[in-house]
């Protein structure tokens, strides 16, 4: 799951250009920019967690030179040539197993490809298979976690298809 919505994101960022970094996302008050480079800090921690066992919780800065893109993608190929998850994962004084941290990863992930989609204007959506199984975990990973990445939960309408009701029930608006 976490591999496919690395591979999705990646799919997403391919089509940022220099220019579109200061556009808009559908996170409230980002620019492509910042949720690129967020988007980047998030898969370093999800190597850390994978690789060695834990996560710091500070961020390490970028380079001066750092593209967001290349951020992403570095980060992105780090996570997915990890061992995987040891068990569990220690991030700051709390434990988690290794399973549910990729599972938290993957919508974060995923859901963050589809912003950047948006912000592009590619458009591109959680393909179905994927968002059908980020839904099955988003009960799992999503209590503690709402306040500090996601917006509430938006109607997503009655016929809207898996990944119109992931990224609404992670506060965005689906797109039709």
């Amino acid at each position: 799951m976490l591999e496919r919505a690395i591979g999705f994101a990646l799919t997403s960022v391919q089509a940022v250009t220099p220019d579109m970094l200061p556009r808009r996302t559908p996170c409230a008050s980002w620019d492509l920019e910042m949720l690129l480079l967020h988007l980047g800090e998030s898969l370093s921690a999800l190597h850390e967690g994978l690789a060695l066992g834990s996560v710091k919780l500070a961020s390490v800065p970028l380079a001066q030179d750092a593209h967001p893109v290349s951020v992403v993608r570095v980060s992105a190929i780090r996570v997915l040539r990890a061992s995987g998850a040891l068990g569990r994962v220690e991030i700051g004084d709390r434990r988690l197993e290794g399973d549910l941290m990729a599972a938290a990863g993957a919508v974060e992930v995923a859901v963050h490809g589809w912003d950047i989609a948006q912000a592009s204007g590619e458009r591109r959506p959680v393909p179905c298979g994927l968002a059908e199984q980020l839904l099955k975990v988003c009960p799992a990973v999503m209590p503690g976690v709402r306040d500090r990445l996601f917006a509430e939960p938006v109607e997503s309408g009655p016929d809207a298809d898996a990944g119109e009701r992931l990224v609404a029930r992670l506060g965005r608006r689906p797109l039709r």
